[in-house]
């Protein structure tokens, strides 16, 4: 977007900006850089052009979400080195690359969500990708694992930004028929970008390693360098992120959402009921039942808590004397229902469609059972070839790191644009496509994680990344389709709730749990993942039959619930 010199009362205005040349030109644009919609735009029908500068953007958001999961994932190849270095074990690395990142993501995407949904989306995910960059850098100081855990803290807040600014401004960039095809390669960059952590992390690593046998400058050693590498680029991406347009929200379905004038008041709010102890004051002005009520949930959730520390234990070493496994889940579940229930109170419409809707959470729980393997199968991949097969950081690289990039990147793209062709033929054809992806993985996994050789377990992490990325771009559309065109953001940080929740906190910790309990076994680990398939399944079943049924009633339920026509 260009813009004139600054006016004497340093006033911006806006130059007509070309939405494409298929289109007509848009009216105007508003002080904040936001595209006002033509007629044209309003009145766009399933079968108009997608404007060029839609692939554009999306091309933009594809390279924040690579990084996104070059900083997240590239513990991963230097896992068994941080564990030698700072003397921890299988089950604290799980913590530190699922859980002490995951409750945080969720608990962060939570208000980031709602923020997402009523500011500038283009400039929240500018400010996030700047944080989680800086915080990514700062792990390359860490000199234990206490360190290390609040860096990974920072990564999974500045993280959470992300995907419910992408979600819904692709959602407003693409036309419903697209919208799972979109969504798709967007969500590419997560296997892109995991794959390229494994080549970036294994260059740095031994180049480092062999250039400063005994630690190069400020005494830093490969995997700290490598987390400097990688972080340090997200802060130069920003200044090019910040550039997109804005589009404005529902105008590809014509119901244009105005902006909001107080976006932070609600943001603000959004925190109270979420980050405890501030929860309490939140229940306390819904009244003495709710309140009641939280300090029940709160004292429930310590106590499972305890319980299962007692009979389970949690990690070793210097992460244990600041961080627990189950109390980190206890808090984080227990805000969420903080905020569920602080939604149904503010926003019943939105609860409705969200938290009160069986389609939808029925989704989330099938999708989530697949994360919970496929975040365990990429995450522990790496080292358990390091460790079984003895073969070097670059061989990795290339031979895990490659491979695992291409698998994602055509499941992920193959499973949106099946996904969206089945949606156009079956009620429920983008759920047929998650199922796929929760038990076409099975095998696959076996076979690798039993295998005698690397060859064999290459050829089959391959095949298991494939199957396994296929899911999400239909779960992601489906999530969307369920709900109004205001409420995106929220339904977006809801379907991560259970990716991260479910998925991230506790699949990879699982598996690095059972391994440090069967003697650093991480193919028993990993292959320990199946536990969550019947859960999925079940969850699945249900969504063939209840998504089609909520697809056609959103906007009947959201009226019934006090939804304003617009």
């Amino acid at each position: 977007m260009r813009f004139l010199p600054l006016a004497p009362k340093g006033l911006f205005r806006c130059w007509p900006c070309r939405y494409d040349r298929i289109r007509s030109r848009l009216n105007d644009c508003d002080g904040e850089g936001t595209l006002v919609e033509n007629e044209k735009v309003q009145r766009a029908t399933g079968q108009d052009a997608v404007p060029t500068y839609s692939w554009y953007a999306l091309g933009v958001l594809v390279l924040v979400y690579m990084l996104n999961f070059i900083d997240r994932q590239i513990l991963s190849i230097l896992a068994n080195d941080i564990k030698a270095d700072l003397g921890l074990t299988d089950a604290d690395l799980g913590f530190l690359y699922g859980t002490a990142f995951a409750v945080f993501y969720a608990l962060f995407g939570i208000p980031l969500g709602r923020l997402a949904d009523s500011w500038h989306r283009v400039r929240l995910m500018t400010i996030g990708l700047t944080l989680w960059s800086a915080m990514t850098a700062l792990s390359g100081f860490a000199r234990n694992g206490a360190t290390l855990t609040i860096a990974r803290i920072g990564v999974g807040v500045g993280e959470a930004t992300a995907s419910p600014s992408a979600y819904s401004l692709i959602s407003d960039y693409f036309p419903a028929r697209l919208r799972a095809t979109a969504l798709a390669i967007y969500s590419s960059g997560l296997y892109i970008g995991g794959g390229l952590s494994l080549l970036i992390g294994a260059l740095v690593v031994e180049q480092w390693n062999a250039a400063y046998p005994g630690g190069g400058p400020l005494n830093l050693v490969g995997w700290q360098a490598a987390f400097l590498v990688v972080g340090i680029p997200g802060i130069l991406l920003a200044i090019w992120v910040v550039s997109l347009r804005e589009p404005v929200r529902g105008a590809l379905e014509g119901k244009p959402t105005p902006p909001d004038p107080a976006p932070f008041k609600g943001f603000f709010a959004e925190m109270l009921t979420v980050i405890p102890p501030f929860t309490l004051i939140g229940a306390a002005k819904r009244g003495s039942a709710a309140l009641l009520i939280n300090l029940a949930v709160a004292a429930v959730s310590l106590f499972v808590a305890y319980v299962l520390t007692i009979v389970l234990g949690t990690g070793s070493g210097v992460i244990s004397t600041i961080s627990n496994e189950w109390l980190f889940l206890a808090v984080g579940y227990y805000a969420v229902f903080c905020w569920a229930a602080s939604l149904r109170h503010r926003d019943l419409p939105a609860f409705k469609l969200i938290w009160g809707s069986p389609a939808f959470l029925a989704t989330v729980v099938g999708y989530s059972a697949v994360a919970f393997m496929s975040y365990a199968t990429s995450y522990w991949a790496a080292p358990f070839a390091e460790r079984v097969f003895e073969v070097p950081k670059s061989e990795l690289g290339f031979l895990i790191g490659a491979p695992a990039a291409v698998a994602g990147f055509l499941g992920v793209i193959l499973g949106g644009r099946v996904a969206d062709y089945l949606q156009e033929r079956f009620e429920s054809g983008r759920v047929w496509i998650v199922l796929f992806g929760l038990l076409a993985p099975v095998v696959p996994m076996i076979l690798a994680f039993t295998a005698e050789s690397s060859a064999v377990f290459y050829i089959f992490a391959f095949v298991a990344q494939f199957c396994g990325s296929s899911a999400l771009g239909g779960a992601g559309a489906i999530t969307q389709t369920l709900v109004l065109p205001r409420m995106r953001a929220t339904a977006t940080a809801t379907f991560f709730l259970g990716t991260t929740l479910i998925g991230l906190a506790l699949g990879p910790y699982l598996a690095g749990y059972v391994s440090s309990q069967t003697g650093d076994d991480l193919g028993t680990g990993v292959l320990a993942t199946f536990v969550i398939i019947p859960i999925g399944l079940i969850a699945l079943l249900y969504a063939i039959k209840s998504v089609p049924e909520a697809l056609r009633t959103v906007e009947a339920r959201a009226a019934e619930a006090g939804e304003r026509a617009s």
